[in-house]
């Protein structure tokens, strides 16, 4: 399918997990790919990989979040697409009664201020050119508490649910949709790190999911692909879970 042929698509975090896995869907799917992150060899490897733009930039700045979306615009003349995926979940973020102030700031800053900060600044490219799609990613723990907290981790996630609900709303008739992608459990090196230091932890989430595994990055990312084409055109304000079926289960298969 070229369901994104010659539409420009920025994706933060781009340089592993899902956000790799996003910018390889656009790409195949005819899209210019601009890949953000602090990474800087992982990220040229990525855009290499893909015929795109490397851009470094951490999304938690706002100078270099404008400065991301103006090299993509002058690099290719507009910006379609957003796929606003950077995001943290640090060990020292769990339950609330062991996680300081530092730790519940920084994921704050990294997984839900960046994403208002690239709303921000990439809602006026769209709006010049009359239409675009923004996918936030969110997680299915917006939607559903959990005993084994990471709370900072959620409460961002549950904002930038909020977040990209509202932006869908306001913009809507100016030919802007924004949609909350919210994954499950998905096997990324985040995810990996994680769980190799707590397989029971990993364990007493897997039973939980329906499908009984973990996602791939490139289920997600075809999620994201759909979202960001005009398959999606009438979705717009939306908490899109792609979970395994998670957060419907009330018991899970034997």
């Amino acid at each position: 399918m070229q369901r994104l042929q010659d539409r420009v698509a920025v994706v933060t975090g781009g340089a592993s997990g899902i956000g790799l896995a996003t910018a390889r869907r656009f790409a195949a799917e005819g899209a210019r790919v601009v890949v953000a992150d602090l990474d800087e060899p992982a990220g040229k490897a990525a855009a290499e990989a893909v015929g795109g733009l490397f851009v470094k930039a951490d999304v938690t700045s706002e100078d270099e979040v404008k400065a991301l979306y103006r090299a993509a615009h002058e690099a290719y003349g507009r910006v379609d697409i957003a796929f606003n995926n950077a995001g943290i979940s640090p060990p020292d973020d769990a339950s609330i009664l062991d996680t300081g102030l530092d730790a519940w700031r920084r994921v704050q800053d990294v997984n839900l201020t960046s994403v208002y900060l690239c709303c921000k600044h990439v809602i006026p490219y769209m709006r010049e050119q009359g239409r675009g799609s923004i996918i936030n990613t969110a997680s299915f723990v917006a939607v559903m508490g959990a005993a084994t907290s990471q709370i900072s981790y959620t409460a961002s996630k549950g904002g930038v649910l909020a977040l990209s609900r509202e932006l869908g709303v306001q913009f809507a008739r100016e030919g802007i949709r924004v949609n909350a992608l919210c994954p499950g459990p998905v096997d990324t090196p985040l995810l990996r790190e994680l769980f190799a230091k707590d397989p029971e932890r990993a364990a007493r989430r897997l039973v939980h999911v329906p499908l009984g595994r973990f996602a791939d990055a490139t289920e997600i990312a075809a999620a994201v692909a759909f979202l960001a084409s005009d398959d999606a055109s009438f979705i717009t304000a939306a908490e899109f879970l792609v979970d395994g079926g998670i957060s419907g289960a009330y018991v899970t298969p034997v």
